[in-house]
């Protein structure tokens, strides 16, 4: 039996392990809605967001990733079935030159992030693989920025929403 052919999710040529800003999404396994509850949409009620016990312990390891020397969590949401992060990386003595997107900082936050939240959980929350785009100038982060801080008032229009 032949497995079928990823598609590559890289760009083509690009450094993965240089200095800069990266937006980061990553989903639910079949998007399930485990992570928490968005509350109030009316007129002069502004969406809350309700994280459940897991996507405490979601949050509890974003906000551990700070803790890596060349990564920094600058912005971020926990919707109800996936994460979007903004994550600067600061080359530092040490790190990896090395292009491929298996052997770079972002790659292997990422993987170790989900492993630490899949452990504490119990069993395995995640899709395999997760979406990220370099974040190219000013502008490009401004956008970025305010999707992130707007995601809540927006989810029933999220591509990502489900009933």
């Amino acid at each position: 039996m032949s497995l079928p052919k990823r598609k590559p999710t890289r760009l083509k040529d690009y450094d993965y392990s240089s200095e800069g800003a990266y937006f980061i999404t990553i989903c639910t396994k079949e998007k399930q809605k485990m992570l928490c509850d968005i509350v109030g949409d009316g007129a002069h009620d502004v969406p809350k967001i309700n994280l459940s016990p897991m996507g405490e312990i979601v949050e509890k390891y974003i906000l551990s990733t700070n803790k890596i020397p060349e990564l920094t969590v600058d912005k971020y949401v926990i919707m109800p079935n996936h994460i979007h992060l903004i994550l600067l990386l600061q080359n530092q003595n040490g790190t990896s030159k090395a292009p491929s997107p298996t052997n770079n900082i972002i790659s292997r936050s990422i993987s170790t992030f989900k492993r630490f939240v899949n452990k504490d959980i119990g069993h395995n929350i995640f899709q395999r693989s997760f979406h990220d785009h370099i974040i190219r100038d000013e502008n490009d982060y401004l956008k970025i920025w305010n999707y992130i801080d707007t995601n809540p008032q927006k989810w029933a229009d999220d591509c990502f929403y489900t009933e």
